[in-house]
Order: C-alpha cells, then structure tokens, then sequence
C-alpha cells in the first residue's frame, strides 16, 4: 500500500509540475491555445494532435505553418474556402501527411460544421450513456470522418480506432485538450457531454517503457488494451480528473 502511496505522490508532483501555463509554449496545445473562437481551437487542435508524433519543435512549426496557410483563421477557411485559397495548401507535407490527407480533412470540416457548431458532436453522437470510456466514441469518429464519397486509403493511417486496436494517442490527447477543466490554464474543457472520467491515457512506446519500469502498465503492446489497463490503474490511484495530464507527464519521466 506504501509503495502504491508513494507513486501516486510522485505522479501528482509530476502533474502540477507540468499542468500550468508555463507548460503550453513548448507543447502542440500552444497551437489551439492561439485561438478565442471554439471552432477554432477545435480544427487547430486536431490538426496540432494529428501531427504529434516526432520532434515538438517540428509538429509546432508544421502546424503554425498550415495555420499561416490557411490566413489564421481555420474555421473561416474549411467553411467558406475557394479553390484558389486550396491552391495554397499544395505545397504543404509533415512526414507521411501530404496534400491528398489535408485536402481531405478540410473537406470533412467543411461538410461537418455546415451541419454542427462543434466539433463534439463527432464523437459523442456515438457514445451512450452508460459508457465507461470513449472507445465507442473513437470508433464512431472514425466511421463518421471517412463516410464522404473518394475516401483516399493512404488517408485512413491518420485517424486511429480502438477497434483497428490503436491505441489512439492523438485522438486521445485532442480529446483531453478539449474535455478536461481544472482551471489550470492548460486544457480548454470546451466540451461538457464527455465526462473526464470517460478519456483514455494518451499512449506511446516510450509511456509504455515508463509505465511498465513503474510497475504500473504489464502488456507490452502499445495498442487499445494496454491504454485501458494503464487508464483503470490511474482511475483506482489518481483522482479521474487528472489522468490523463498524468500519462503526458509519463513522458517527461
């Protein structure tokens, strides 16, 4: 129990030292953290969780450039662009998304907020009440986001599903941007029908080699099932409202 005592500690100190302002300018959050409007902050965000993976001063300067591309006002351009203003977006690439991938994500804005004034409803409309986790969420979204007609396959790599047995890192941090609300400064709590209690802990190889140096986390795949088994050691020691901020801060161990 002592032991177990102490590493909830340790994991708390981590979280209040990560989970403030003066964490966000080094981070992909500083992206969607430029933006007041909620569409905004929910298309910069995506596409900010989207990109993370690799070096963060990278995945931070490729999305301020698609944020420059598209004039800084991303909703305005997924919902009223020209073909002149998309013309625009050619040129642009980080690792393996190209053109073809972002040409397809403004499609799916575009058609998305012409029906909605959130993003949220993306997710949720796939959730029930009785849910433990978003993973039907998760899958919903991403049967939802390539529902349009010409579905690109080589698009299909970058949105992830728990049923494809991902374990959905980025859609998982985007979802803890904008579900968690502590006052802290740093997650937005911009949407209200997914409880904190409900996300999953974002999960990579190298949270996998912590967590499991901890003593917290014994499957060795970075798929759906180890995120879970990771997330219900959180939800038993640490407060549900924080587990997530919790597992980011696994990877500045």
């Amino acid at each position: 129990m002592s032991v177990k005592n102490d590493l909830k500690k340790f994991l708390d100190r981590k979280v209040d030292r990560y989970n403030q302002p003066s964490f966000i300018k080094d981070d992909p959050i500083s992206i969607p953290r430029r933006f007041t409007k909620k569409q905004d902050i929910e298309i910069a965000g995506f596409f900010a969780a989207v990109f993370s993976w690799g070096n963060r001063t990278t995945i931070i300067n490729k999305s301020n450039e698609l944020m420059q591309l598209m004039d800084n006002a991303p909703y305005e351009f997924c919902l009223n662009h020209t073909g002149k203003d998309l013309k625009k977006l050619l040129s642009f690439k980080h690792r393996t998304f190209n053109t073809t991938d972002l040409l397809y994500f403004v499609s799916f804005f575009n058609k998305h907020y012409r029906k909605h004034n959130s993003l949220e409803p993306a997710f949720t409309q796939w959730m029930n009440k009785k849910d433990k986790t978003i993973e039907n969420a998760l899958n919903g979204f991403y049967h939802y986001f390539f529902s349009m007609p010409d579905v690109p396959q080589r698009t299909r790599k970058h949105i992830a599903a728990p049923e494809n047995r991902s374990s959905c890192k980025r859609l998982n941090m985007f979802l803890r941007w904008m579900v968690r609300s502590d006052g802290k400064g740093v997650d937005f709590g911009a949407w209200k029908n997914i409880s904190p209690a409900q996300l999953v802990c974002p999960l990579d190889v190298h949270v996998i080699r912590v967590a499991t140096e901890l003593k917290i986390l014994h499957r060795k795949t970075p798929d759906w099932q180890a995120a879970l088994e990771l997330t219900s050691f959180y939800v038993h020691w640490i407060r549900p409202t924080r587990l997530s901020m919790t597992s980011h801060c696994l990877e500045q161990v």
